[in-house]
């Protein structure tokens, strides 16, 4: 099957996916985790899914899960850090009748409850050590027993575990195995944290939202003002999309009908808020990491953009018919303020953008050694009052910004044709829709 085929498939299934689970969200490490998943669902391996406490780790195992064989036998989330570890290894594995105090009866564990089907464990880094060997055991042979007994039983089921710990540093420090690590992580799935989510976080606010609104027939909060919404996006959420929730909630209680400000939202975040803020690029501790570079290079892309329209706009603004006597003599060509316009060859522009005071003007000839002039290339073409302000560069545009920049004048170079767009795009038709929908380009 063609790669481009394989790709629209997968395209197609992970739209599917976060429609059928309620996913909200178009970050790229979001779409690549929900992708991992779709991938591995298949495949009966064990997988861990790693990610900050609140992120939403726990649709992934339901994903895995619908998408598998398995999907017709038994799903159960076992959260191992709720359970006291006295009991744990009698809920995983089940009991015989008087194997301690309580035990008035035979008990079935989880792992004998999802035969076929499969097991989430959640926060499996909580595990005792004694727990861990028992559930390598089951990993490696689909064996177990009941606490109590002495008959080995048979379980052939599909663990997902998941954590917000790191497992490396944990396995270093001696509490967790190192040996049950590599049976958990045959494959990894790393769920983003909201503060990395760029505008998903605005599209997770307004979902909250509207739905609070319509469970409990509210007038519903907006959240419109543009201040507000880089408060969002600069907040740290160190609970991540559980604390947006639970913030827009109460903001949809106390505030109903109302457009939120800034001053609302610092209401209903914590007093130390102020210590959780982040600039609009959010830290990452890969400095070279593709996403940076691409948007760093978007960013410098369309700062070029805006410096050459402003000599344009100041271009257009010269009269060509205008004689010198129109000018006051104050302004003659020696005095300091003004200087002559020069085409600059483009072989040069890199060694231009590297000094910073040029892109402040164009240098003149005068002001340039006779060899350089000569390297440069320039041609005299109309004096410019430099005193004159110049327009205020704008602001960076983000990285969503400028693909809907893109896509919308790859839609205008083609007159509307989706199809032609999304060829000059590289990207399947069915993406570019859902970029048209998302972006509001219909």
């Amino acid at each position: 099957m063609p790669i481009a085929t394989q790709q629209t498939i997968l395209d197609d299934e992970i739209l599917q996916a976060k429609l059928r689970f309620g996913i909200v969200g178009n970050a790229p490490a979001l779409i690549e985790a929900i992708g991992r998943a779709l991938r591995v669902a298949p495949i009966d391996l064990s997988v861990l899914i790693q990610g900050e406490s609140g992120s939403g780790k726990e649709f992934f195992p339901r994903i895995i899960h619908a998408y598998s064989p398995r999907k017709h036998a038994k799903y159960i989330a076992v959260n191992c850090g709720a359970i006291p570890e006295g009991t744990i290894d009698s809920e995983l594995f089940g009991h015989e009748k008087g194997a301690f105090t309580g035990a008035l009866a035979t008990r079935k564990g989880y792992f004998e409850e999802a035969d076929g089907g499969t097991i989430f464990l959640d926060e499996v880094a909580e595990l005792p050590l004694t727990t861990q060997a028992r559930l390598l055991r089951v990993l490696e042979s689909g064996e177990f027993l009941k606490v109590g007994s002495s008959t080995v039983q048979h379980t052939n089921l599909r663990v997902v575990a998941a954590t917000n710990v790191d497992m490396l540093k944990a396995v270093r420090e001696g509490r967790f195995r190192e040996d049950l690590y590599y049976r958990l992580s045959t494959v990894t799935i790393d769920v983003p944290p909201l503060r990395s989510r760029g505008n998903d976080i605005i599209l997770l606010a307004r979902r909250f939202a509207s739905t609070f609104a319509e469970r409990y027939t509210m007038p519903p909060v907006t959240i419109d003002d543009e201040a507000t919404r880089r408060l969002l996006l600069h907040y740290r959420w160190p609970g991540n999309v559980r604390q947006l929730k639970n913030v827009i909630e109460q903001m949809a209680l106390f505030e109903a009908g109302k457009n939120i400000t800034t001053e609302i939202l610092r209401r209903y975040l914590p007093a130390d808020a102020a210590d959780s803020y982040t600039p609009a690029v959010h830290s990452d501790p890969d400095r070279t990491s593709y996403a940076r570079e691409r948007e760093m290079l978007f960013n410098l892309i369309f700062s070029l953009q805006h410096e050459i329209a402003s000599l344009r706009s100041r271009l257009d603004s010269i009269d060509p018919d205008a004689s010198p006597a129109d000018h006051p003599a104050s302004e003659s060509a020696s005095d300091p303020r003004r200087h002559s316009l020069v085409k600059i060859h483009p072989s040069h522009i890199p060694d231009i953008l590297s000094h910073p005071a040029s892109s402040a003007h164009v240098a003149s000839p005068a002001a340039v050694d006779t060899d350089d002039a000569e390297s440069l290339d320039f041609t005299p073409v109309e004096e410019v009052n430099t005193e004159s302000p110049s327009p205020a560069p704008a602001d960076p545009m983000t990285l969503e910004q400028t693909e809907r920049e893109t896509i919308r004048r790859a839609l205008e170079r083609n007159s509307g044709r989706r199809k032609a767009a999304a060829a000059e795009l590289n990207i399947s038709e069915r993406t570019l829709y859902r970029k048209i929908r998302d972006f509001g380009l219909e």
